[in-house]
């Protein structure tokens, strides 16, 4: 039974993925276009394409669950129906991480790797939606300023990339500049996977002996306000340590209340 339901983990994971892209392609050339004949004005073009990922994301996630490559459990989720112009901040073990996050946030803008931009099966969502782009890091500050004005959720990883298996996380500067900048506390969500699945290392092929269960719990906000302006880059890298010592700290303690 162990060896069946491995493989069948297999296809089903395969075939996930194969509707993941495919949709995304479907909506690039028969949906999104749409919105450029409703919606003249560019940012309510915008949020209406987020929208349309973020129902797209939870039917993904929902298929997922059905066919039994994952079991997502989230712990205070009342705290995210109502977020508006915040900033999200997660840790990042899994492939799908952002995924789950975009399907249970409204309006959630994120920023995305250049190559995704290149990706004939993602561009066209990308730009329909008004996802950020991290080409350029001195436009990508003014960019995320500007989204969380307008409202739009941001969802930010402040390692840059996934955890890699047996390594304690490692937060960059990127969210605590834009953070500062903005004026606008972090919203943080701890993300638990076991066993590790889809991290960084491990292929998608490499199935785990039994099904992956994502937990997120929704954390207390961060406030940011007693980081001094008066040294920028000293606030930065001090509000860099903080977060990182807390989301550590959280993990931890969220850890040893489930081995007890």
């Amino acid at each position: 039974m162990e060896l069946f339901s491995k493989i069948w983990r297999l296809f089903a994971t395969a075939f996930c993925f194969a509707v993941f892209g495919l949709s995304g392609l479907v909506m690039a050339i028969f949906w999104l276009p749409v919105y450029r004949i409703l919606y003249k004005d560019e940012a309510k073009r915008q949020k209406a394409g987020r929208y349309s990922v973020h129902i797209g994301f939870k039917l993904f996630v929902w298929l997922m669950e059905t066919v039994g490559v994952t079991k997502v459990d989230v712990q205070g989720l009342d705290q995210l129906k109502e977020v508006k112009g915040k900033i999200i901040i997660a840790n990042h073990p899994c492939l799908i991480d952002v995924v789950v996050l975009i399907s249970l946030i409204p309006n959630a803008n994120c920023v995305v790797k250049q190559q995704l931009w290149k990706n004939v099966f993602t561009r066209g969502v990308l730009r329909t939606s008004g996802y950020l782009s991290n080409v350029d890091p001195e436009a990508l500050i003014a960019d995320c300023k500007a989204s969380l004005e307008s409202g739009s959720n941001l969802i930010i990883f402040p390692e840059g990339t996934r955890t890699t298996p047996g390594n304690k996380i490692k937060f960059r500067r990127g969210a605590a500049n834009i953070a500062l900048r903005s004026g606008i506390n972090f919203q943080r969500i701890l993300i638990q996977v076991s066993p590790p699945t889809l991290t960084k290392g491990i292929p998608w092929y490499k199935v785990p002996k039994t099904k992956m269960k994502m937990k997120l719990t929704v954390l207390d906000e961060y406030d940011i306000s007693s980081y001094s302006q008066d040294s920028f880059s000293l606030a930065v890298r001090e509000l860099t340590r903080d977060i990182e010592r807390v989301f550590l700290d959280d993990l931890a303690k969220l850890d040893s209340e489930q081995t007890h």
